[in-house]
C-alpha cells in the first residue's frame, strides 16, 4: 500500500515513544532513590552481559540536544515516563525536588520546541523502599500509587495535557511477579495474582483521580498486546489461543471496562476472589478518554500438556519463518490491524498505538546506518494502521518505539530500537535511515 501522511488527516497524532529507566541514566543522581531495576540490574545472570542502566544514552543530561534532535526530525509529539523513585525517593513521602525540577525542564523544553509530551506516569521502575513491602503483591501500593498520581497531575498538569497512567501491566506483573525473569525477579502465582489484582485497581484509581483532579486533560493507559494464532486447527490448538489470548490480551483491559477478569477462559483466576475486598468489582472500573494499544508481533500457539494452568505453549518464530527481528519476534505486520479490530470492540473514546517497532543488528558504516529492515516494518505496520482506520477503527495516533537505542530491559544493550543510532562510549546520535525515513514522511517530503 502506497500512503501518505495526508491519507490519515490533520487531527492524527505522529510521535515517539521512549520511558525515564531505559533512557535518563543518573540512576543515583540529585537525591533519586533506587528503583526495582536498579536493584534486579545488580544481580548476576538476570540482564544481557550484565548490562546496566547506569549512564544508558544519558538523557538526564543530553536531553536538550535530544529534543533539539527530535525537533529537527519534524517530530512534534514525544511520550515519555516519569521516574517514581527520581520523584519520590521512597515511594511516597519526602519529595525529591531536584527530580521535580528536571521533568520540569524536559517539559518546558519540549512546549518551548513546539513539541507536545505525552507522559506515562509508570513505566516498571518501583522505587525498591516499595518493593520491599512486597510492591505490586502489596494492597497498600495502590495508595502509594493514587499519592504519586495526584502530586504529577497536580503538579505538571499545567502543562502536560496528555497522560498514560500504567505501561503495559500484563508485561511487568508477569515478567517480574510470576516468571522472575524482569524485576523485581519474583516467582509463583503467590506474587502473580494479587501483583495482577492491585496493578487492575491502581489503573482504574489513577485514571479515575487524574480526571477528578484536571478536567482538561486527556488521560489513558497502555496494554501490550500480540496477535495470537493456533499452531494447527485442532481444537486443543484452538482452546491454547483462548487461553493464551485471555491471558495477554484482555487480562487488563475487560476489568476496566466493568467486564471482570477473563476467568472463564483462565480458571487460575479465580485466586483474585482472595484479595478482592468489598466494592473491588466498582473500583476495577475507569473511563479513559483513549487507551494505547502496543504490539510488535503476532504468536502462534499449541497445546502443551506440561504447561501449567495455561496447557499452552508458544511456537518458536525462528522455527516457523524466515524473517525475525533481533528479540525473535516474527516480522508480521497483520499483527496490528487484528489487534487494532480487537481493542475496537470495546468502545473506547479513542486507540492511539502508543509503542511500535522493530530491533535488528544495526551497524555504523561512513557515520551511517542503513537499516532498510526497520524502514520496512514501520511502513508495512504503519500502512496496516491505515487500512484499520479506513474500515472504521478510531484509531488516532501512532507512536514508535523508539526515539533513540536505550537499554532494552533484561536484554541489555544489544537489541537496537531506535530511530537514532547512540554511541554507548561517546554518546554520540546518528539518524538512521528509518528514521531519515519518518522525518520525511512528517515533512511530507518524498
Amino acid at each position: 500500500m502506497i500512503f501518505n501522511k495526508s491519507d490519515f488527516g490533520d487531527q492524527f497524532v505522529w510521535g515517539v515513544a521512549a520511558s525515564a529507566f531505559q533512557t535518563e541514566g543518573s540512576t543515583n543522581s540529585d537525591g533519586k532513590g533506587p528503583s526495582i531495576w536498579d536493584e534486579f540490574s545488580k544481580k548476576k545472570g538476570k540482564i544481557f552481559k550484565g548490562h546496566s542502566a547506569d549512564v544508558s544514552c544519558d538523557f538526564y543530561n543530553h536531553y536538550t540536544g535530544d529534543i533539539a534532535l527530535m525537533k529537527s526530525m519534524h517530530i512534534n509529539n514525544f511520550r515519555f515516563s516519569l521516574s517514581w523513585s527520581r520523584i519520590f525517593p521512597n515511594g511516597s513521602g519526602q519529595l525529591n525536588s531536584n527530580g521535580v525540577a528536571f521533568y520540569d525542564r524536559v517539559i518546558n523544553l519540549c512546549l518551548e520546541f513546539g513539541i507536545t509530551p505525552w507522559v506515562t506516569i509508570y513505566h516498571w521502575d518501583l522505587p525498591q523502599a516499595l518493593q520491599q513491602k512486597d510492591g505490586w503483591a502489596n494492597r497498600e501500593i495502590v495508595d502509594h500509587f493514587s499519592e504519586y498520581v495526584s502530586f504529577c497531575i497536580n503538579h505538571f498538569g499545567d502543562r502536560v495535557k496528555h497522560w498514560m497512567i500504567l505501561n503495559e501491566p500484563m508485561v511487568y506483573t508477569g515478567a517480574g511477579y510470576f516468571l522472575g525473569i524482569h524485576a523485581p525477579g519474583k516467582r509463583g502465582m503467590d506474587n502473580f495474582i494479587p501483583a495482577i489484582h492491585h496493578s487492575a485497581l491502581s489503573q482504574a484509581a489513577g485514571i479515575t483521580l487524574a480526571k477528578q483532579l484536571r478536567s482538561d486533560l486527556e488521560v489513558g493507559t497502555t496494554f501490550s498486546c500480540s496477535a495470537i494464532h493456533p499452531h494447527t486447527t485442532s481444537e486443543k490448538d484452538i482452546k491454547a489461543v483462548d487461553k493464551v489470548d485471555a491471558l495477554v490480551n484482555r487480562l487488563f483491559v475487560e476489568p476496566l471496562c466493568g467486564l471482570g477478569y477473563p476467568t472463564e477462559s483462565l480458571p487460575f483466576l479465580k485466586r483474585i476472589e482472595k484479595y478482592m475486598h468489598q466494592d473491588d468489582e466498582k473500583a476495577l472500573q475507569a473511563e479513559p478518554d483513549f487507551i494505547g494499544v502496543q504490539n510488535y508481533t503476532r504468536e502462534v500457539v499449541k497445546h502443551s500438556y506440561f504447561t501449567p494452568y495455561i496447557n499452552s505453549s508458544l511456537v518458536s518464530a525462528k522455527k516457523r519463518v524466515k524473517e525475525v527481528t533481533e528479540m525473535e519476534w516474527e516480522v508480521y505486520p497483520q499483527a496490528i490491524h487484528e489487534m487494532l479490530h480487537h481493542f475496537s470492540k470495546y468502545n473506547f473514546k479513542k486507540i492511539y498505538v502508543t509503542e511500535n517497532g522493530a530491533a535488528f543488528p544495526d551497524t555504523v558504516s561512513n557515520g551511517k546506518v542503513h537499516d532498510h529492515q526497520r524502514k520496512n516494518y514501520l511502513q508495512s505496520n504503519i500502512a496496516e494502521i491505515l487500512k484499520a482506520k479506513s474500515e472504521g477503527v478510531n484509531v488516532q495516533g501512532y507512536f514508535v518505539w523508539s526515539f533513540t537505542d536505550n537499554f532494552e530491559w533484561a536484554e541489555g544493550y544489544r537489541p537496537r530500537f531506535g530511530l537514532v543510532h547512540v554511541n554507548y562510549e561517546n554518546q554520540k546520535r546518528i539518524i538512521k535511515e528509518s528514521g531519515h525515513w519518518y522525518s520525511n514522511f512528517l515533512a511530507s517530503i518524498y
